[in-house]
């Protein structure tokens, strides 16, 4: 019970200390003194981005579609099926575009992050990195939080656009919707305030995903067991995180009346 007690403040402080690592990486990088390569980052940022649009177009318009069939399914009782616009459209911009790419970049591109960096914590390449006087956080962590902040807010956007189209397509086969009336109804019915807030949601989404995954890949243990280990830790902290902090937002939200 004492060594448990012992450890648990050791376990708080290790993701802190982390954490104002990466921040102070960051603000020297703004200066200009980085030192990871800009061929790495462009390497990841690439990863991050144009190989995950595949992955990302089916799950989007997946979820359209799904709300788009569930909306009409009520709506239509009422006579009110045009109003399934607003659904979709409503839902995808606050809430589902931001969500479901966050839950697919942790799976795919933190779970990639986590056993990247565990097997070179595995095979001692972190620490030959510190031999050579680079630190880990520098040359490994920084470039792939920045990779994930750029992309994430705009695979949001392509996100929220798979989805309207998703929604569309039912909507136009089960209510007989034309698109251009889809497309009025959508954009009466979302506003800027819609926009940024899932705007926001991405961007700090990307900023988790990315702290998460570097995190359990740099402690994890040095064996083979150990990568396994840290990609798992890596997907299920980062969409609980996801999901805690889209609750944050709605409480946030709710008070500040968007």
């Amino acid at each position: 019970m004492a060594h448990a007690m012992q450890l648990a403040p050791a376990l708080l402080v290790r993701p802190v200390a982390f954490l104002g690592q990466v921040l102070i990486s960051a603000a020297l990088a703004f200066t200009g003194r980085w030192q990871f390569r800009p061929k790495d980052l462009g390497r990841i940022t690439a990863d991050c981005s144009g190989r995950a649009v595949p992955i990302v177009t089916v799950v989007n318009v997946l979820v359209g579609a799904i709300l788009a069939f569930v909306g009409a399914v009520q709506l239509v009782k009422f006579g009110a099926g045009i109003y399934v616009a607003d659904l979709v459209g409503i839902a995808v911009a606050r809430e589902m575009a931001a969500i479901i790419t966050a839950v697919v970049m942790a799976g795919r591109t933190g779970a990639a992050f986590a056993a990247e960096l565990a097997t070179m914590q595995s095979n001692e390449e972190v620490d030959a990195l510190e031999v050579l006087g680079l630190s880990a956080v520098d040359f490994l962590v920084l470039p792939r939080v920045a990779a994930l902040l750029l992309m994430m807010p705009l695979l949001y956007v392509y996100g929220c656009v798979t989805g309207l189209v998703g929604g569309m397509v039912v909507a136009a086969g089960m209510l007989q919707i034309s698109p251009a009336a889809y497309l009025d109804r959508t954009l009466v019915a979302l506003d800027w305030s819609h926009l940024g807030l899932g705007f926001a949601k991405s961007f700090v989404f990307g900023a988790l995903i990315g702290m998460v995954g570097c995190y359990f890949g740099l402690y994890a243990q040095r064996n083979a067991a150990g990568v396994g280990v840290a990609t798992t830790n890596a997907v299920v902290t980062s969409i609980v995180g996801i999901i805690v902090l889209d609750a944050v937002f709605a409480i946030c939200a709710n008070a500040l009346g968007v």
